[in-house]
């Protein structure tokens, strides 16, 4: 029995070793031009939903999906997500291009069928292991809501708020010549 617990001690030392020395010799990729390994993707997601679907019961919006509310959410969205979303041209941007993990392009790839509460604190946490910031220490929680419920009827918004959608500049930019 003694033996084959050593033979457990060893083995797990060893894998921990194999995977330090990994590290240091840097065989993990690390360029943002690289593809994630499986593992690291699976880590990422798994944490990602067992943290939203742990913390997000206690979000419940307090606004009413107004113009006015739409078309607020739209304007947060023009100065601080089409840069990595895109615009209601789906394109993406120069930036967004060379992210490790592509950003969603909203226009054409939405979270309209996400549940509010889950949009809501994917913008107030950010989301780890990728570009999105968390945006909780820079807006408000009412400017928050504006924007979980612009990006949760970008499918369907009424005339003033599509109206602000795509009066917003393409976020593609072309470099000089």
């Amino acid at each position: 029995m003694i033996r084959f617990l050593y033979g457990i001690i060893f083995t797990l030392a060893f894998a921990l070793a194999a995977i330090v020395a990994g590290v240091y010799l840097g065989a993990l990729p690390a360029g943002a031009d690289a593809k994630a390994p499986g593992l690291e993707r699976w880590a990422a997601r798994t944490s990602l939903h067992a943290a939203i679907d742990r913390e997000d019961v206690a979000y419940k919006n307090p606004l009413q999906p107004t113009d006015d509310n739409l078309v607020a959410g739209a304007n947060l969205y023009g100065a601080h997500c089409a840069v990595c979303h895109g615009t209601s041209d789906g394109k993406a941007s120069t930036l967004a291009k060379g992210f490790y993990i592509k950003a969603p392009l909203l226009a054409t790839d939405g979270v309209e069928d996400d549940p509010e509460n889950e949009t809501y604190w994917k913008l107030d946490h950010g989301i780890r292991f990728s570009a999105m910031p968390a945006f909780g220490k820079t807006l408000t929680s009412e400017q928050l809501w504006q924007l979980t419920m612009f990006l949760g009827h970008m499918d369907e918004l009424p005339p003033a708020a599509d109206a602000a959608w795509k009066k917003l500049p393409s976020a593609t930019v072309t470099p000089a010549p």
